[in-house]
């Protein structure tokens, strides 16, 4: 009874309300911790991954790792040109929507003749992106002024990079592309001739893919040699 007497003196006391609050406080934190642990607020997991992204890409360009120009005077310098840029896009991209850098470079080879046709030159574009918008900056072919679309203009080339990619990511002409990619990450078995095989839209060419492929494998020694001359 003694100990009774004394506990129900305490608990009218300041001391075990504050004890209580603080009780209260703890296990509310806790339960939000476990909570936002096994099942986070897809909201604020967006949010923080988003901040921190923009974190990383801001620590990244105070190291210097801003957009790589493309310059060069001859194919191979164009190729290496390429390659870079495409190394700093991958910085900012999963990569689960990566495209094998061989591919990229390979299609821009095809498109410019390494970068020295005039909508490499005067429009930045890589790859022939066109546009049927008349608010988007863009070219006309010299064969046919009057064309209801033009080849789209960019700051830079590796801007344009960066558009075909997105471009292949987001069409659903290139959806088989992004499945087959998709299967080849998980099982880690590459083979690119089958990637390109799903981008025969890109030209109404009937031998186009056959002629990436042909540059790509001509790319990849080029890159190779770089690779071991660098080691």
């Amino acid at each position: 009874h003694t100990i009774w007497r004394y506990m129900k003196k305490f608990i009218k006391t300041k001391a075990f309300r504050v004890a209580m609050y603080v009780l209260i406080a703890v296990l509310g934190m806790a339960v939000t911790f476990v909570y936002g642990t096994f099942k986070p607020n897809f909201y604020i997991e967006g949010k923080l991954k988003e901040k921190y992204e923009k974190s990383l890409i801001a620590e990244w360009n105070s190291y210097g790792f801003i957009e790589p120009s493309i310059e060069y005077k001859t194919d191979i310098q164009f190729v290496k040109s390429v390659g870079r840029c495409i190394d700093f896009l991958n910085l900012h991209l999963e990569p689960e929507k990566r495209i094998h850098r061989d591919i990229i470079i390979a299609m821009a080879v095809l498109e410019t003749g390494y970068g020295k046709s005039r909508f490499a030159h005067e429009a930045n574009n890589l790859f022939g992106i066109r546009t049927w918008s008349k608010n988007v900056p863009q070219m006309k072919p010299l064969a046919n002024p009057d064309a209801v679309w033009g080849v789209k203009k960019y700051k830079t080339k590796c801007l344009s990079v960066k558009d075909m990619i997105d471009i292949i990511n987001r069409l659903p002409v290139y959806e088989d592309f992004r499945t087959i990619r998709a299967g080849q990450q998980e099982s880690g078995k590459h083979n690119i001739d089958v990637l390109i095989d799903q981008l025969h839209k890109w030209s109404t060419n009937p031998d186009y893919t056959k002629l990436v492929k042909n540059r790509a494998k001509a790319i990849n020694k080029i890159l190779a040699r770089k690779e071991n001359t660098d080691a």
